[in-house]
């Protein structure tokens, strides 16, 4: 084991002056081998402009950054190219070539990899060789660029949004093909705005919210931590003669750490829902209000964005 993915303080500025935007401000990360880390947070926090910066398609305003020990830009970069692969966020092939063709076409850039069929059957695309790209559905085309990231047989495989506009069949199909590449030991770095994705995906997360890592750790632990154990979801309506109920007539009940108010009506984080709720049910009787829809879930790593941040990722 070692660090195979270093940044340090890392800076990067669109503009000038009072104009200035900082995609990425002051960000440390550190992804050890074999790992598969995940980049989460909302359109707009610098996730890809991140990745770019590690991938050395874009150069850091300020900062450090190490992919094996190496930094971009000393004379060793080939040497870097040839142990990564990578997919963008928006990967394009030209239309009327094949699978194969494509693949062919790549692993010709590698010293050393993998055959180009065998390149397509890692991802089940195997069936699709002779297709052109313009035939392929969405996921096909998502599985086309992963296999493209891992014809050169990388050690580091960059995923910048693989499952973004996939279907939930396509999606889970990918999750296959991830989980296919931890078990043969490559170290992964995903960005993604699906928290299911990461929970189900991820040894360890970083949260990233306006160029920032804000909270990170093994989804289990950030849940935990941050979230508890359990989330009470309810709507309440009043009679009009008791006033409206907002989130902080349901904070102090026993068992509940926090209470928010969200798009349906109340979100209570609950370390135990057996005597949060029966409280919860006691309140809204002294009140007089009555109780229209009542659900309980396990926390989850959008439970932890929304502690952190204030806000749910599809509010971005």
């Amino acid at each position: 084991m070692g660090t195979i993915i270093f940044c340090e303080r890392l800076t990067k500025r669109y503009g000038s002056g009072d104009k200035a935007v900082d995609a990425v401000n002051g960000l440390d990360l550190a992804v050890e081998t074999g790992e598969c880390f995940g980049l989460l947070g909302p359109n707009g926090a610098g996730k890809t402009t991140t990745v770019e910066i590690l991938e050395g398609l874009l150069n850091p305003t300020t900062g450090r950054v190490e992919l094996f020990g190496v930094a971009w830009g000393r004379g060793r970069d080939d040497e870097i190219r040839q142990r990564m692969g990578m997919t963008l966020q928006d990967s394009r092939f030209h239309e009327k070539l094949s699978c194969l063709e494509i693949l062919t076409l790549f692993r010709s850039f590698y010293r050393d990899g993998l055959q180009p069929e065998d390149a397509l059957n890692l991802v089940s695309l195997g069936e699709k060789a002779k297709a052109w790209v313009r035939n392929l559905s969405g996921g096909q085309r998502q599985r086309l660029a992963v296999a493209v990231a891992l014809v050169g047989d990388p050690d580091l495989i960059f995923l910048d949004e693989p499952t973004t506009g996939l279907d939930p069949q396509a999606r889970r199909q990918f999750w296959d093909v991830i989980g296919d590449l931890k078990s043969r030991g490559r170290t992964i770095l995903l960005t993604t705005h699906y928290m299911d994705e990461a929970e189900l995906l991820c040894d360890r997360v970083a949260v990233v919210d306006h160029g920032r890592i804000i909270a990170q750790d093994s989804p289990r632990n950030l849940i935990s931590r941050f979230a508890g154990e359990n989330i009470v979801e309810f709507s309440v309506n009043s009679n009009g003669s008791n006033g409206i109920p907002v989130a902080s007539d349901f904070a102090d009940l026993d068992e509940v750490s926090q209470c928010q108010t969200d798009s349906e009506g109340f979100s209570m984080t609950a370390s135990q829902v057996h005597i949060a709720i029966p409280a919860l049910l006691e309140r809204v009787s002294e009140r007089g209000w009555r109780l229209n829809r009542l659900t309980t879930r396990h926390a989850n790593l959008e439970d932890v964005f929304v502690t952190l941040t204030g806000r749910h990722l599809r509010d971005e």
